[in-house]
């Protein structure tokens, strides 16, 4: 497999402990896989990260818990899509470790999706090839390749190549690539920054709905506070200066959450008051 495959390669799912249960605010199955200590999903721990002698992140703990959505937001540069990659194991030159289900990571893993902000498809393979190709072209007869397409709104587009996409329909691709293998948790950068709105808020609401379905884990690094209070059970805000102790909003509101609620309102308030604070330095 070459860098580039590897960068983009889903992960698979192979659980370890029991699967919980519950019930979403719809009354619908929610399936959560949990590692047989009972503990969180992912431990991430930075001590320190520096691109030469600038500290990007210093002290970072961050937790997650299965079937938990959690977004990073803050100013630009303050390392969010970097502790996303450390995460994912695409950058390991730092000191500290993650932990997924207690168990170390080393480098990249199957256990761990990434979607990022360009979809990043293979424009010589067909749209079904492309969410399978960790299979090689065979699998594009794969019958998940279907469901998944079918689940994301591309029923009958397994033919078709990346160039024939739209942005939004790519970026559909990308989701179903990223759950082709079923992931523990999927990392998510900026995935919607690059199309208009209404297909923002569409896929919003596909990824809430597929994250549901799936018993998902997201980590999702995103500049908008509403995509992030609308998906969200924690938003987490970076400062600008390493070391900063993590502000973290808590988001008490069931999920799937409409956009009108007036409650998301006052949440809101409280995430640029801490984007203020953290600018502030």
């Amino acid at each position: 497999m070459t860098a580039l495959q590897d960068a983009i390669a889903p992960a698979s799912l192979a659980v370890d402990g029991p699967l919980l249960q519950a019930q979403d605010a719809q009354g619908g199955p929610l399936l959560q896989a949990q590692d047989a200590k009972g503990g969180p999903l992912l431990q991430a721990r930075v001590r320190r990260k520096a691109y030469g002698d600038k500290p990007v992140l210093q002290n970072v703990q961050l937790d997650i818990a299965p079937g938990e959505v959690v977004s990073l937001v803050g100013a630009s540069g303050c390392g969010k899509s970097t502790l996303l990659r450390i995460v994912a194991g695409l950058d390991t030159q730092y000191e500290g470790h993650v932990r997924l289900a207690g168990e170390p990571q080393q480098g990249i893993t199957r256990d761990i999706g990434f979607i990022f902000q360009e979809p990043r498809l293979f424009p010589w393979l067909t749209v079904a090839e492309n969410v399978a190709f960790d299979l090689g072209r065979a699998g594009r007869s794969h019958p998940q390749v279907r469901e998944l397409l079918a689940e994301v709104g591309l029923a009958g587009f397994e033919d078709r190549l990346p160039k024939q996409l739209s942005g939004g329909q790519a970026q559909r691709v990308a989701i179903a690539r990223g759950l082709f293998t079923r992931p523990r948790l999927l990392l998510l950068d900026e995935p919607f920054s690059a199309v208009d709105a209404f297909t923002r808020a569409r896929l919003q609401q596909l990824l809430a709905e597929v994250a549901r379905r799936h018993g998902l884990a997201l980590l999702l690094v995103t500049h908008d506070v509403d995509e992030a209070l609308l998906l969200s059970d924690r938003v987490v805000v970076l400062e600008a200066r390493a070391g900063a102790e993590l502000q973290v909003i808590d988001n008490p509101l069931p999920r799937p959450r409409r956009r009108e609620d007036e409650s998301l309102g006052a949440l809101r308030v409280r995430v640029l008051d801490a984007l203020r604070h953290a600018h502030a330095f």
